[in-house]
């Protein structure tokens, strides 16, 4: 009788990406809608200094070998603080402090400084997914409770992988983002007839306006994107910063931009704005990723105010080229004072907690079912304002 093989299993923590094949990764990534947990996003992340103990995010990934194969992987940071992650956990914090309990360090699951909804753990399609996902929160648990860390959070997470994450014991705390969806339309024109007629009239100013002042949009995207562009998108992103102080969650660093160039244009579109009267350098530019259907909105910025420059950098101009090129979602970015104003409806997504303090535990649990119904009602009293037409 031929004795079959047992497949072993075997956990590894590294707090560098950069210790795993690239290759190896990416067959568990590339498969994913999101392009937030590819290998050169991340490692950027952290080579860059932009990611690191020294900024509070310490990765901490915990890789699943089969034998001498990745089947699984989770991009984890352990964090001394809740910058960055654009899911507000302060109350929590204080709590704890009055509790005399530690909440920091925690650790997090999510792509660093992105509130873009895609993450969970990375699992080969040979595997079963609920089975690898128990054992790698039961090595979660164990790191988690052996080195006295508050509690376990995933934010933005796929929807497809949420009910997995509640099986496992993780409360789900719902959120909102402001999200377009491409319901079929042909033109930009056809998606302003959605809109009631006193909206249609403020968005079709807003983008006259440009032509006004003698201001077009190139999209560039991939191979046609110069190389300096990455280094002045940084220059944008920071003026647009340290226009807000302490709120300007200012992260990147100008390497971190710099490198994109190198392994990650493809996956790049910058919408440029330029003056008629000097097209050589962009006056004004956002920053988008796109990946199959979707496309994200991330950064921008001008060195001119110039009015309603932002919505037609930000959201005109990419809404046309999403529906030139077939994208089905755009996500625009954090915010939404004025993007549900301009098409984006309150869109519901789910961040996943667990507490390793009984008290934390019972406490916030609770807690957090209750804040989910006041937030439901907060996204349909937002998506009953937006300005479209009755049907």
């Amino acid at each position: 009788m031929i004795e079959q093989h047992q497949p072993s299993y075997r956990f590894q923590w590294t707090n560098k990406i950069s210790e795993i094949p690239q290759s190896a990764w990416d067959e568990l990534a590339l498969p994913l809608q999101t392009p937030f947990l590819e290998y050169a996003w991340l490692e950027n992340l952290e080579t860059s200094g932009s990611a690191t103990a020294n900024t509070g995010w310490l990765p901490n990934h915990l890789i699943l070998w089969r034998d001498q194969t990745l089947v699984a992987a989770a991009p984890l940071y352990v964090k001394g603080h809740s910058m960055g992650e654009f899911v507000f956990d302060h109350q929590w914090a204080d709590l704890s402090q009055r509790l005399g309990i530690d909440y920091y360090p925690k650790l997090l699951g999510m792509t660093p400084f992105t509130p873009a909804e895609g993450y969970r753990f990375l699992i080969a399609p040979s595997e079963d997914e609920r089975e690898i996902t128990a054992m790698m929160v039961r090595e979660i648990d164990a790191f988690c409770i052996r080195h006295r860390i508050s509690g376990c959070h995933f934010l933005y997470v796929d929807p497809n992988w949420q009910p997995i994450i509640a099986e496992n014991g993780f409360t789900g705390w719902l959120h909102h983002s402001f999200i377009w969806q491409n319901l079929g339309f042909s033109s930009f024109d056809d998606y302003l007839q959605i809109f009631n007629a006193n909206q249609r009239r403020n968005i079709k100013r807003e983008r006259k306006s440009m032509e006004k002042v003698g201001i077009t949009f190139k999209p560039l995207t991939g191979d046609e994107i110069p190389k300096g562009l990455f280094s002045l998108m940084y220059e944008f992103y920071g003026d647009t910063c340290d226009k807000f102080g302490w709120w300007g969650s200012k992260y990147l660093t100008k390497q971190f931009f710099e490198t994109l160039h190198h392994n990650y244009r493809h996956r790049v579109l910058f919408m440029a704005a330029y003056r008629e009267a000097d097209p050589r350098q962009p006056l004004g530019m956002s920053f988008c990723l796109y990946k199959g259907e979707n496309l994200y909105g991330r950064y921008w910025g001008s060195f001119q105010e110039i009015d309603c420059l932002h919505f037609n950098a930000c959201y005109y101009a990419p809404i046309e080229w999403a529906i030139a090129n077939n994208i089905k979602l755009f996500d625009p970015g954090a915010g939404g004072r004025h993007k549900k104003r301009r098409g984006f409806p309150a869109t519901a997504n789910y961040s996943f907690h667990r507490f390793y303090h009984n008290r934390l535990q019972q406490i916030l649990c609770p807690y957090i079912l209750e804040v989910n119904q006041h937030e439901q009602a907060e996204i349909d009293a937002i998506n009953q304002e937006l300005p479209f037409r009755n049907s």
